[in-house]
């Protein structure tokens, strides 16, 4: 018997960014370089354990707004030509570097890496869904769901509006999967007082909360963050551990910031010749990072005194410090072990874009720690929260406080003065829905098709723009042009949308086009928000 167990859960989430309207378009990167540096080649290497027989345990949140560009045949298509071009790029760097060590070596590992993200994705029929359903298939992978637009709850205006959000969700998840989904992911771990119960309505099992939202619970929880408790509504919560977050976040003492790891922000988009990159970049020429590059983190020194990165120094790092991780799981859960009356448990939660994107070598240190932990120790073992729900049916009832994984812990990312405009339009919007649903739900009954699509898309733009993306990047101040005119642009469409409906003079052209353009949810159904 092990003296505890491991839960790594992994995020995943992007927000929905999809223009048709142009060629090419900056912030669609953010979806394609997620899928060649960290979901293929995550489930590439969650395969890979399979194949090999190795144990291991994953509870992945796969936010709707992901699945549906991940399903999107306009983006399916567009990331496979963003990948030849990788291809050929890197083919390029092979021969131009030939004679250049280390920088042939890590050229050579990039057209590897990127011609295996082809072959996975082939494999697939560009649809990652049916990786993802595999995976599942194996009981090694837990699958969950995630609020309809990664929308913010606690700052929403109704109870109403917060189980559309869920119920679009469950309604998404079911369409893609075949089956409900059992636990979910509360977009930035965004609890308030009373959404356990929405949950428990919609027929969810978990969710999870940062670990402030278990300790200041009331009563006080008997087992700290180190195993479930049940809310007085009988969802069961898992609260994240701290330290395993900041052994892998920290910008200062986490792994990510070791001296050999690839550094993020030099690229070749701006360090090779313009007129030999200019055909990899977007048709407006402008430089821009492509995915290539050749140097490590070093130290905290300026970006022209970065050290070439060394793929096989790396590697080892990856190796050492998944051995470390191990160690210090032995020794928490042990210590753990020995003051409690059951196995604790210790739950890891990460935004999973960290593992590949920002950290390079994040998969690589996950296949090793899964590794480690199959061969190397028998102190803990990895698990799924519904398996350890199973073993410990009976949890301590407690009431969690309000939370949110946010900087300060609290809602103040998402609501300050930064981006607090937006509130008064959103809930105008959140109540103009709920009085078109009860108004126009009867003419759609006696079989208005017009209206019913109207509602439906209605129902789109008012969750795209209650997306917590906007709010977030208008604080962090990175995009905030971009996050500014996604409100603004879902929120006129919607009103636009609303005064024509009420007016009787529904422009056929305007819907057939936010139909195509915003076309989140195939199966949306606006009955939701009855």
């Amino acid at each position: 018997m092990p003296d505890g167990y491991w839960c790594l859960v992994l995020h995943q989430h992007l927000p929905y960014v999809r223009h048709p309207e142009y060629e090419d378009f900056l912030e669609e990167d953010w979806f394609y370089e997620a899928m060649t540096e960290t979901y293929i080649p995550l489930l590439s290497m969650f395969q890979k354990l399979i194949e090999e027989n190795i144990d291991f345990r994953v509870t992945m949140s796969l936010s709707p707004p992901l699945a549906n560009m991940m399903a999107d045949k306009l983006l399916q298509d567009r990331y496979y030509k963003r990948l030849l071009k990788l291809i050929e790029l890197a083919e390029k760097e092979t021969w131009r570097l030939h004679n250049q060590e280390p920088f042939y070596t890590t050229a050579k590992m990039y057209l590897q890496k990127f011609t295996h993200c082809m072959q996975v994705y082939e494999q697939a029929n560009r649809n990652l869904l049916n990786i993802y359903k595999s995976l599942m298939d194996t009981g090694k992978i837990e699958i969950i769901t995630c609020n309809a637009t990664h929308g913010f709850l606690p700052l929403m205006s109704n109870d109403r509006i917060r189980k559309a959000q869920i119920k679009m969700a469950i309604i998404d998840y079911e369409a893609k999967f075949g089956k409900k989904p059992k636990g979910i992911w509360l977009a930035e771990c965004g609890y308030y007082y009373g959404v356990d119960k929405l949950l428990k309505e919609c027929g969810l099992q978990y969710f999870f909360v940062e670990a402030h939202g278990i300790l200041y619970g009331e009563p006080r929880p008997r087992y700290g963050i180190f195993a479930p408790v049940y809310t007085p509504n009988g969802v069961a919560v898992f609260a994240r551990d701290m330290e395993t977050a900041h052994q892998v976040w920290s910008a200062d003492v986490g792994y990510p910031g070791d001296p050999d790891y690839r550094e993020f922000y030099r690229d070749v988009g701006y360090d090779l010749e313009y007129e030999y990159i200019k055909p990899y970049l977007h048709s407006d020429g402008v430089r821009r990072n492509v995915g290539i590059k050749y140097y490590r983190v070093t130290g905290k020194v300026g970006l022209d005194k970065k050290e070439p990165y060394v793929v096989q120094w790396a590697q080892n790092k990856a190796a050492i410090h998944a051995g470390n991780f191990m160690f210090n799981r032995e020794h928490q859960i042990r210590y753990l072990r020995n003051i409690f009356d059951r196995e604790p448990i210790v739950v890891s939660m990460y935004d999973a874009e960290l593992f590949g994107h920002w950290w390079f070598e994040g998969p690589d240190f996950l296949n090793y720690l899964f590794r480690k932990i199959h061969y190397d120790q028998n102190t803990f073992k990895p698990i799924l929260p519904t398996e350890y729900l199973e073993r410990y049916p009976k949890n301590q009832v407690l009431q969690p406080t309000a939370s949110s994984w946010g900087d300060k812990g609290y809602y103040e990312v998402w609501l300050n003065g930064a981006n607090d405009w937006i509130y008064r339009h959103l809930h105008k919007c959140e109540e103009l829905m709920c009085l078109a649903v009860d108004t126009y739900h009867n003419d759609i009954l006696s079989g208005d098709n017009l209206k019913r699509r109207v509602l439906n898309q209605l129902a789109r733009e008012l969750f795209l723009a209650q997306s917590s993306d906007w709010a977030f990047i208008m604080t962090t101040g990175t995009m905030v042009e971009y996050a500014h005119r996604r409100t603004k642009e879902h929120i006129t469409n919607f009103l636009k949308l609303y005064y024509q409906l009420k007016e009787n003079r529904i422009d056929i052209g305007f819907l057939d086009w936010l139909e195509y353009k915003d076309n989140i949810f195939p199966q949306m159904d606006y009955t939701i928000f009855l």
